[in-house]
């Protein structure tokens, strides 16, 4: 897939006209039907006027090829942390529910248990010893203060996940530490909760947020890693169209005509 065509193709082309001459020339074309401009985004020539004009370190850097890749793959882990924050936010709302019916759940337990006696005799099992009817009873028998634990952590979550996808959606950098902090917070309770248990479905969680974390930090420099952000920030410029153009004019993008 080429990423460059495919975010024109939703945002639209993103054309600059710098007031270097050399490095002007290298962007402008003359065509039958007027002049075109060359886009930042996907270097594809559009008829018609520049849509920004001024020095070339003025111009905005658009992300193109690997950073435009590596854009759509942060927003599409955005959607998952908000998906995560739902899921969240509906299981607090149940725990909300069950604790302001506590009491009417617990006599009704309590009332009904006994009708199913005779029926489990029948088949040798004691409920009164069942480690079911214990786990039920543990859960109806909780007290308030356990409920709202429970509840302050699940909504304090919900929100961290909120926060992770707009950070990682709207791609700036303090997202990204959100994202890498707040993910990592986590780490050691899903690695604590596949030594009780082992499910596919943890072991993927624990990759992802492990490769998430990896990758944040390795790839956007986080912490001072390779460089830090300087070095991020003079990647990114060095990938840009008006970058390689002034490369290849033998100009500096900062020069003047």
């Amino acid at each position: 897939m080429n990423w460059s065509l495919r975010g024109c193709a939703r945002q639209g082309h993103a054309t600059f006209a710098p007031d270097e001459a050399l490095l002007r020339d290298r962007l402008r074309a003359e065509t039958a039907v007027g002049e075109a401009w060359r886009c930042l985004r996907c270097e594809t020539f559009v008829v018609g006027p520049p849509h920004g004009r001024g020095p070339a370190d003025t111009a905005p850097i658009v992300l193109r090829g690997k950073a435009l890749r590596e854009a759509f793959i942060l927003r599409i882990l955005a959607v998952e942390r908000w998906i995560r924050a739902v899921i969240l936010a509906l299981l607090a709302a149940a725990v909300f529910t069950f604790e302001s019916t506590q009491t009417s759940l617990q006599a009704w337990f309590d009332r009904e248990l006994p009708r199913f006696r005779p029926l489990a005799e029948q088949f040798n099992y004691n409920l009164d010893k069942s480690p079911t009817i214990g786990h039920i009873r543990s859960l109806l028998n909780s007290r308030h203060g356990t409920l709202h634990l429970v509840e302050a952590f699940l909504i304090g979550y919900a929100l961290l996940q909120l926060a992770e996808g707009i950070g990682l959606w709207s791609l700036k950098r303090w997202g990204e530490y959100v994202a890498a902090i707040g993910t990592s917070v986590f780490l050691p309770l899903e690695i604590y909760e596949l030594t009780k248990e082992v499910t596919l479905l943890k072991v993927g969680a624990l990759v992802i947020n492990l490769a998430l974390v990896v990758y944040l930090v390795s790839r956007k420099r986080l912490f001072g890693v390779r460089g830090g952000r300087a070095a991020f920030e003079r990647e990114r410029h060095e990938d840009s169209l008006l970058e390689v153009e002034a490369a290849a004019a033998g100009t500096s993008p900062a020069a003047t005509t």
